[in-house]
C-alpha cells in the first residue's frame, strides 16, 4: 500500500523510471535548438519564408516544456485535487497536441524546400543568388535568395539547416506524441469497459475493470 502510493505520487517516475521529467527536458532542449537554428537561417538570407524558419514551433514548445517541468517537478498529481491542477494539465496536453501538429507541418515545409533544392542549378546575379530546377527550361520558376555573399550559402549552408530542421522537428513530434500518451495513460490507465451480460450471474455484479 505504502510503496504503491509513493509510486503514484512521485512526479518523476512512470513504471519505475524518470520518464515524464526527461520528456519535458527533451522538449525544452529540442525547442530551443529549433528556435535558434530558425533565427540563424533568417540571418543567412532574407528570402526564406516564415514556413521555412519554424521558430513558431520552438516558441510554442518552449512554453509547453516549461509548463511540463512545472507539472512534473512541482505540482504533479495523477488524480487532480484542485481545479488549478486540472487546468494546468489540460493546457499542457493541448500545447503538446498543438506542438505535434506544428512540428509535422514544419517537417513537411522544410522537406518540400529541401527536395526542391536537391535539383537546383544556381548562379550569382548582382546581390542575389538565382536558382532554377531546370536550367534549360526558359520559363522555369526562379528561386531568388537575397542578401547572400555567394550561392554556396544556399546550396550548402541553407540546405544543411533545412535538413536539421526536418530531423529535429520529426524528433520533437515524436516526443510530443509520447507526452500526450503519457498524460492520457497516467489519468486513464484503468478504465471501465462497460457492463458485461452474464445470464448465470447476479444482475447487481459490478462492471469489470480492464
Amino acid at each position: 500500500m505504502g510503496s504503491s502510493g509513493r509510486g503514484r505520487g512521485d512526479p518523476h517516475t512512470c513504471c519505475g523510471c524518470r520518464f515524464p521529467l526527461l520528456l519535458a527536458l527533451a522538449q525544452l532542449l529540442l525547442a530551443i535548438t529549433v528556435t535558434v537554428l530558425a533565427f540563424i537561417m533568417m540571418t543567412l538570407t532574407s528570402s526564406l519564408l516564415t514556413r521555412d524558419t519554424p521558430y513558431w514551433v520552438g516558441i510554442v514548445m518552449c512554453v509547453a516544456a516549461l509548463l511540463g517541468l512545472y507539472i512534473f517537478c512541482v505540482t504533479y498529481e495523477v488524480d487532480e485535487q484542485t481545479v488549478r491542477h486540472f487546468i494546468v494539465k489540460l493546457v499542457y496536453f493541448l500545447l503538446c497536441t498543438l506542438g505535434l501538429i506544428l512540428s509535422i507541418s514544419a517537417v513537411a515545409f522544410a522537406g518540400n524546400h529541401l527536395n526542391q533544392m536537391s535539383s537546383f542549378s544556381c548562379r550569382m546575379e548582382a546581390d542575389h543568388c538565382a536558382c532554377v530546377q531546370d536550367p534549360e527550361d526558359e520559363i522555369a520558376r526562379a528561386f531568388l535568395y537575397r542578401d547572400v555573399s555567394d550561392c554556396e550559402v544556399v546550396t550548402g549552408t541553407v540546405k544543411l539547416f533545412l535538413l536539421l530542421q526536418v530531423v529535429l522537428n520529426l524528433v520533437l513530434a515524436l516526443v510530443c506524441l509520447l507526452s500526450c500518451y503519457l498524460m492520457w495513460k497516467h489519468r486513464y490507465q484503468v478504465f471501465f469497459s462497460g457492463l458485461h451480460f452474464h445470464p448465470f450471474k447476479s444482475p447487481t455484479q459490478k462492471p469489470q475493470k480492464v
